[in-house]
């Protein structure tokens, strides 16, 4: 039996989305469910890869619209098992606004059963998975997530500057999804982010065997191949790096 994790990048855009993408959305197909990461513009793109009546679990890591502007269109989908949406304690109040008149479709009003998780920062056993979650730096309060699948790892962490959470969450992780929103030598205290360079010491110094740069700000990185300028920079730290784009899929 194929017990691999699949990972499918369907936003890999931060800010806004432009020709080099859509804003941040990673998708897992795991054995015994799948798995929603941010519901940027990209997660419109899921009902191409959900073909088996499985639990859906969407994580939100905080609620900049880049990160969120998708919810509106979950009623496209017909998810048999039920939703399940996760977020940081007190962020039900924003989703219980954002998805509601005047904006969208109510969440009691969509065509399946949708539950909402409030995360405090730990670990958590009540998933079909280990779950851990912890605080980011950020301009709004921000979650990093690492999942756990019997002997593989995920962590998964955008938006962020350096920390120690990142580094704790993506230790021996098989693979970091990290965000690049900036270019190298770029720094802003007030909205910190990562640049290639940052994203390759953290996924160094956490021992992580594959990094993923996703979250391109559409503003700094217009073209994929400038992504790949950022890819280069990363891999002369650690060398397992890659930069995603929309639709790339991988088996972890």
């Amino acid at each position: 039996m194929n017990n691999k994790i699949k990972v499918v990048f369907l936003g890999t855009n931060g800010w806004y989305a432009s020709e080099t993408g859509h804003t941040t959305c990673v998708f897992l197909d795991t054995k015994d469910c799948y798995i929603i990461l941010d519901a940027g513009s990209g997660i419109y793109k899921i009902g191409n890869y959900i073909t088996e009546e499985k639990p859906v679990f969407l994580f939100l890591t905080h609620f900049h619209l880049d990160h969120i502007n998708g919810l509106h269109i979950l009623n496209k989908f017909l998810f048999k098992k039920g939703l399940t949406i996760c977020c940081y304690e007190g962020g039900k109040q924003y989703l219980d606004t954002i998805m509601n008149q005047p904006y969208t479709m109510p969440i009691d009003q969509l065509p399946y059963t949708v539950k909402i998780h409030e995360l405090k920062q730990g670990r958590h056993d009540d998933f079909p998975y280990t779950l851990e979650c912890g605080k980011l730096i950020h301009s709004a309060y921000c979650l990093g997530y690492r999942f756990e699948f019997g002997s593989t790892a995920i962590a998964f962490c955008t938006d962020t500057g350096h920390c120690n959470t990142i580094i704790d969450l993506s230790r021996d992780a098989d693979l970091l999804i990290a965000e690049c929103a900036l270019k190298e030598g770029q720094k802003n205290l007030n909205w910190p982010h990562l640049g290639p360079v940052d994203a390759a010491n953290i996924a160094r110094l956490a021992e992580v065997k594959k990094l993923a740069l996703i979250h391109f700000d559409a503003v700094n990185y217009t073209t994929l191949n400038m992504r790949k300028d950022a890819e280069k920079q990363a891999s002369q730290i650690f060398i397992n790096t890659f930069s995603a784009c929309d639709e790339m899929e991988i088996n972890i």
